[in-house]
Order: structure tokens, then sequence, then C-alpha cells
């Protein structure tokens, strides 16, 4: 895998998701027959997609945006900030971006309280909890002493997210206690909530100097990369109460790509056990070793499309209900497409993975859109 040229498509991508109106990125862009349609913007996405820029403009890649500029309008107004989910976020972008304003958050938040009064962390949304664990952790990290002391917040959002992990290792959803309409929420989780466990809990260990969060993200880990496909897919959805998968698809690109890579090789760095052949095949998926044989990467417009799955969406649903009575559902190569969508996250999770390698010489060629159909234009056309 060239990762450079990698991240040059995840730069490529987010240009054509980028809104100059509104300085920041929208929620996706669509392609059909019709042409290109574009959702509004999104802060909780933007953030992602800062992220993984500001861990480009480390490297030194260049880049065609204004990253002050779209962190202004971000910090402007927090009250999108519903969950404990989007303050994660929010903390890991100050503390990677502008510590010296940490301050200022603690002093508009209530860290303290803020767990029992977040709808997410008392539900106990194990993304979310995951993302705010993670949040904290990098605050820790970077003003350690001279930030508020975070270590019973943390202590508090790190039992919560073991609640919802099963013997094998695998993360429910939520919690949902005592809701017994939401029993699926507590036995099935997706991907993402298994990698933003994996990732809060290795951030969680290394931030406060303590062992014992590697190990169950360690056992999560493992059960994903026993799990992962033949061709190196990590499924949509998993069961904790049997250790399998609970339904394959969509096989989304950011998956394959973005967070996997994210969660395993922070897990790496801090265990020394190594991932590298299930982030390769992760990675393969996308150059074209899936289940259709076709590339995601597409070069003629400079973007990665964003997953594979059923031709009609719901045959998705049965394969999930076919799976709570144990009985056998595939889905065969002739009922799925590529879905022709983008997303900022997607992009921000890869550059934030990968940003360090850098971009190949080539790419320092981008140039910013001058206004929004322009934008449009230039990097989707």
């Amino acid at each position: 895998m060239d990762i450079p040229a990698l991240n040059s498509l995840a730069l490529q991508s987010l240009l054509c998701l980028f809104n100059p109106k509104d300085n920041l990125f929208s929620e996706g862009v669509t392609f059909n027959e019709q042409g290109l349609w574009r959702a509004k913007a999104c802060r909780r996405r933007s953030i992602v997609a800062l992220l993984g820029l500001q861990r480009l403009a480390k490297s030194g890649g260049i880049h065609p945006f204004d990253l002050t500029a779209i962190r202004e309008v971000l910090l402007r107004d927090t009250s999108w900030v519903q969950g404990v989910g989007d303050l994660g976020l929010l903390t890991w972008l100050i503390a990677e971006c502008i510590p010296e304003r940490l301050h200022g958050l603690f002093n508009e938040f209530n860290f303290e309280k803020i767990l029992e009064t977040c709808p997410d962390s008392r539900e106990a949304h194990t993304s979310g909890l995951a993302l705010f664990l993670a949040g904290i952790s990098h605050a820790q990290m970077v003003h350690g002493n001279s930030t508020p002391d975070l270590t019973d917040v943390a202590l508090d959002t790190y039992h919560l997210l073991l609640e919802n992990q099963g013997h094998c290792g695998i993360f429910g959803c939520a919690a949902f206690r005592g809701v017994l309409q939401r029993v699926p929420c507590r036995r099935f989780g997706t991907f993402s909530d298994q990698i933003y466990a994996i990732y809060g809990l290795t951030t969680f260990a290394k931030a406060f100097q303590v062992q014992e969060p590697l190990e169950p993200a360690l056992l999560c880990a493992s059960s994903m990369r026993a799990l992962q496909g033949e061709m190196g897919e990590w499924w949509f959805l998993y069961d904790k109460q049997s250790c399998r998968v609970a339904k394959r698809y969509p096989v989304f690109s950011w998956h394959q790509d973005g967070i996997a890579p994210l969660g395993l090789l922070a897990l790496e760095e801090a265990t020394g056990e190594s991932f590298q052949e299930s982030i390769q095949r992760g990675l393969a998926w996308i150059t074209g070793a899936n289940e259709l044989g076709n590339d995601l990467r597409n070069w003629d417009r400079g973007v990665i499309w964003d997953s594979i799955g059923p031709r009609r969406r719901a045959s998705s649903y049965w394969e999930a209900a076919l799976k709570l009575v144990n009985l056998s559902s595939l889905v065969s190569s002739n009922r799925l497409s590529i879905r022709r969508e983008l997303r900022p996250d997607h992009f921000g999770w890869l550059l934030y993975a990968f940003g360090q390698v850098g971009l190949p010489n080539e790419a320092s060629a981008l140039t910013p859109p001058s206004r929004p159909t322009n934008a449009m234009q230039a990097g989707c056309s």
C-alpha cells in the first residue's frame, strides 16, 4: 500500500467536502445519476477532519486549508455539544491543537458532573464513553498537573465502559440499564464501538500510567482479529454473547483505512503486540482485494468511496434478524454495490492514523477552492 498516495486521496476528498461559505466540512457528499448532493455542515465530523489535517501538517505535508480559521468556527459556538462523545472530541482537538485553551474548556463544561447529565453517558454508550475517555486522556498528556484533576472522571468513565464488555472482549453498543426493550443494544456492538473502546482504553493507560486498561483492549483487539473476514473485512456488527459476527454489511472504507489503523496502531505501540498483518489486509480490501474486485480509490475524481453494501439496504436488516435465530445468511456479490458517498470523518481518521507518513511530492500542487460551487467542481468533478 502506497500510504502517501492514500493520504493524498484523503486530502483531495476533504477538498470535495469542504464548504468555504461555512468554513466547515459537510456532513457528507453523495454521487448519483442526477449528479452530486451535499449535506449541511457538521461540526462533529469537522473536528475529526481537523484532527487528521493537524497530524498531516505536523509531518510537513502541504495542504490548502486554513486550520486556524476552521478551528475558530468550531470553538465560537459549542452549543452543538450534546453528549460526552462530542465533548471528548472537542477536548481531544483542543489538547492537540491549542492546549493553552484547555482551561477555558474546563471552565465552560463541568467535567466532574458530565457523566451524570449527558444522555449518552447515562445510557452508557460505548462510543461516547470511549471518545470522552480518549479526550480527557489527551488533555492529561499535554497538561499533566496543570489541568484540573481528571483522575476520578477518567476512572468512572473507564468502569462504565468495561460494563459493556463481554467475556470474549466484544463491547455492546450501550447499557440502557433496566430497559428490557434495549436488549439488542446491550448485546450487539458495531465495529466503531470496538475500535473507539480500544483506542480510549489504550490512551487512558498511557496518559495515567496504568497497565490494567491494556488487558481489555487487547482482549477486544484479539477478538476483532479473529473475526476479520477472509478478504480483510472489518464487519459491521458483532454479538458479544456468542462472540460472532452478527451483521456483515455494509463494510465501510473508514473502518478499513481509518479507525482500524487508529486503534490497532496505538495498541501495538503500547503493548508490542503486532497487528500489522490485520491492518494490511484491511487496507488491501480498499485497493480491490474485496468481494467485488473493485478498487474503492477513484483516481479520476480523487476520492475514496464510502463502502460496499447490499444494493437494497433492507436486506442487511434481514441478515441481522436471521443471525438472532442462528440461521446462516450470506450476501452474494451480485447483490452488493459500492456506495459512492464521502464523509469527512473517514478522511480525518485516515490522516490521523497515517498523516505522519506525509504526502507524495505532487500533492503539494493542490490548491483551495475559491467559492462553494467551484469547491464541488474542483474536488469532485
